[in-house]
């Protein structure tokens, strides 16, 4: 085969300068230890924006963040190319760049993070060619299994010795919140009697029982969440506290959450990330692995911000997925985009997405991507899936359908170059796999189709309640998880519903007007008339009912308009992670 046109920096790959290696192996470090005090920093920030209430600064710090990395990543890039610019960088050497650097790992915190940090530095300097493990960490050099921080990632507590109640007050005293509880003694009240009864327990605490907290909190919008495990009898519970704050900046803790299926709903991957000041973000990573087991450790980092560090996980788990597996990539089930192909590989749960060349819609590639980047840089609220954006993805020929190779090559030519054995697909989306709306409730019983209905009407006003209109509401835009969540995945047409002008269809003016095909009044560009929503929404008599029972408000624009006021006042409307029937208001309204 051809080799490819070499960049100048490629030449680094011919000759060897032990110095120059290691000088641009410590330049890039020192560009991923600047990204990663920043990081700490931001989360420390939050914390103290949670203890004044700021929330309109915890989302700003929430949004700034999600830059810092591929910030860095520049800052480094220019700075080797800076100092060793063509003449020197040519008498470097990668794969000693490399060693050198894993030699100034031995020691270090956050090593995997580093390690996907040179890999991104490389990737803009080097041919996809040398992408694999001789020049850049496909497999992770140095293990994290057993590092920890000093003092350790987790704090424990002993409930047999002091008690259940006051083992929990030492472990929210141990968090040091600057502002006073408005009752910690009814919430600490609360919060055991609901370990308890999820324990089926009397309370008396066998001598072995243990109770880890992670020492840091984790913030996101209005809520500061401590989470740990209660183990006992060699059982492990997994728990997490969630705390807010009054109007009078008094804290209160919401809801205490029990089990497995309740934690992992914290960490959907539809959700914002959590800000976590974390000396060790592998020793939190793999506290949470013993606490959602089934979670891979991509979604895990992600969740904590790490989002770059989630995306080479999951490319590791891709890999090792299809060397043990035969079935091929097909195109995915569900109606055809106008603007996205979609296919998946049946076996693994994901689906990857690309921009077609062909679309009919008149948008631009550039729009689009823009559009996604909206949607990650935005509070998702556990309604919009998340996705991992790649470049430059080779797919073996031999595990891919004959009909998905002839779609994308007629769909999307610019993006597709054969390599041999391989295709190579240079954007990619890649994001959890859902069933498509549409296709479940055509499917679903009366139960089911009901709670469906229910789910889609709540995703939308909870996107609205974010400022975010998703535009084209039809029901194949939107997904039912595995946990029978409804959320939404079609971002071409999204905008913010400040940016909205909703209206009331004027009534006709004459009776050739109410005839008329052609509408008899003016629409803008950013108008939105509710009422017609039900034309596109409500053709099945029986979804229709179950619309009109739970939702018939979408259909009204003075829903939407009030909306609207609030949101440019300023009002940041509550969205829990957990149900409204689990907050401690509802047991003692005096909460």
């Amino acid at each position: 085969m051809k080799q490819p046109m070499r960049r100048a920096s490629d030449r680094l790959l011919n000759r060897d300068d032990s110095a120059d290696s290691a000088a641009i192996a410590l330049a890039i470090q020192s560009g991923f230890d600047r990204h990663y005090a920043l990081f700490r920093y931001n989360a420390q920030q939050a914390k103290g924006r949670f203890e004044i209430g700021d929330w309109h600064a915890i989302r700003k710090l929430a949004r700034e963040r999600i830059a810092f990395y591929d910030d860095r990543v520049r800052e480094a890039i220019e700075r080797i190319n800076v100092s060793f610019g063509d003449s020197q960088l040519a008498v470097g050497n990668w794969q000693q760049v490399k060693r050198h650097y894993v030699n100034l790992l031995a020691e270090h915190r956050q090593p995997e993070l580093a390690e996907t940090f040179f890999n991104s530095v490389c990737s803009k300097l080097l041919h996809r060619t040398y992408f694999h493990n001789d020049f850049i960490f496909v497999r992770p050099a140095v293990a994290t299994d057993y590092l920890d921080s000093d003092p350790p990632s987790y704090r424990s507590y002993y409930p047999a010795k002091e008690g259940l109640e006051a083992a929990m007050r030492h472990m929210i005293v141990d968090f040091g919140l600057a502002c006073p509880f408005e009752d910690i003694d009814r919430d600490l009240a609360l919060a055991t009697q609901t370990l308890l009864e999820f324990l089926q327990s009397d309370g008396q605490a066998p001598a072995d029982t243990q109770i880890h907290v992670l020492r840091t909190l984790f913030f996101r919008n209005k809520g500061a969440y401590l989470i740990g495990r209660y183990i006992q009898d060699g059982e492990l519970v997994p728990f997490a506290m969630a705390i807010l704050q009054d109007s009078r900046r008094r804290l209160y803790v919401d809801t205490f959450l029990c089990g497995v299926e309740r934690i992992e709903a914290l960490f959907n991957f539809s959700r914002a990330y959590f800000m976590v000041d974390m000396e060790v973000p592998s020793a939190y990573v793999r506290f949470l692995k013993t606490l959602m087991p089934t979670k891979p450790e991509s979604e895990l980092y992600t969740m904590l911000g790490l989002h770059k560090q989630g995306k080479t996980l999951f490319y590791r788990d891709l890999l090792h997925h299809l060397r043990h597996s035969s079935d091929p990539f097909v195109i995915a089930p569900g109606i055809k985009g106008l603007v996205m192909g979609v296919f998946t590989l049946p076996s693994f749960p994901y689906v990857f997405k690309i921009i077609k060349d062909t679309r009919r819609k008149d948008i631009s590639r550039e729009f689009i991507q823009k559009q996604y980047q909206l949607v990650k840089f935005h509070d998702r609220v556990g309604r919009m899936a998340d996705t991992w954006e790649y470049a430059n993805v080779p797919i073996p020929k031999s595990r891919i359908d004959p009909a998905l190779e002839q779609e994308l090559r007629e769909t999307a030519p610019s993006i597709i170059e054969d390599d041999g054995d391989s295709l190579v697909v240079k954007h990619v989306y890649i994001e959890r796999r859902m069933v498509p709306l549409n296709m479940y409730l055509e499917r679903a019983d009366d139960a089911q189709r009901e709670r469906a209905i229910i789910e889609y009407g709540d995703a939308i006003k909870q996107m609205v309640a974010a400022d975010i209109f998703p535009g084209d509401m039809l029901y194949k835009n939107f997904g039912v998880t595995r946990q029978g969540r409804v959320v939404f995945y079609d971002y071409d047409e999204v905008a913010y519903v400040t940016d909205c002008k909703f209206r009331r269809i004027p009534p006709p003016r004459t009776p050739e007007d109410e005839m008329s095909s052609e509408p008899w009044y003016t629409v803008g560009p950013n108008d939105v008339f509710p009422e017609e929503f039900g034309t596109f929404l409500l053709g099945d008599p029986r979804v229709r009912e179950l619309f009109m029972k739970h939702h018939a408000d979408l259909l009204d624009a003075a829903f939407w308009q009030e909306k609207q006021a609030r949101i440019r006042d300023g009002q940041l409307e509550d969205v829990f992670p957990y149900p409204e029937s689990l907050r401690f208001k509802n047991r003692y309204p005096c909460v």
